[in-house]
């Protein structure tokens, strides 16, 4: 597999730490290092910017998305917040993680340790051509669970053909 040259740049306050990497050989997100100088405790409800004391140069045609590490989310109810959070292309500021923790105690966090996953992938911007109408497909109008909640075709409801808005 070939792998995307990404520039990076390790801040002060994160030059100690390691880059953000991969746990396996076939990891598809890299795991991002919180970079604070002294533990943070995000209380039940609690959300916050954590710094990761990187930056970094994507190259035109990719983003970075910042997501959820399962584990955390499963054992401490750590999410976050605006998952996937995205980075373009042309941002290079510091890669930051809102987290909020969904659980039920506080959670500490420690300065390194694995808070996220940045994962890169080719994205596409895109050109509207307005139309009046749109080819039929066998899905239609139906949104929002009309596809079925088992894996079977629908779900047993009407679906109608209203407004995605007015789908449930």
């Amino acid at each position: 597999m070939t792998k995307l040259s990404v520039p990076v740049q390790q801040l002060p306050h994160g030059r100690d730490l390691p880059l953000p990497g991969y746990a396996t050989a076939d990891s598809a997100g890299m795991d991002l290092l919180a970079a604070v100088a002294d533990e943070v405790t995000l209380a039940p409800g609690e959300r916050r910017l954590i710094p990761t004391g990187v930056a970094i140069a994507l190259p035109a045609g990719t983003e970075a998305q910042v997501r959820p590490r399962s584990g955390l989310a499963l054992k401490h109810g750590l999410s976050v917040l605006n998952a996937p959070g995205t980075i373009d292309a042309d941002y290079r500021g510091e890669v930051g993680v809102i987290l909020i923790n969904l659980g039920q105690a506080p959670v500490t966090l420690s300065r390194g340790e694995r808070i996220a996953q940045l994962v890169v992938a080719p994205c596409q911007q895109i050109a509207w051509q307005p139309t009046e109408s749109l080819d039929a497909s066998a899905r239609g109008t139906g949104g929002f669970g009309s596809t079925g909640l088992d894996g079977r075709e629908g779900d047993g409801r009407k679906s109608g053909a209203g407004s995605a808005a007015a789908s449930s």
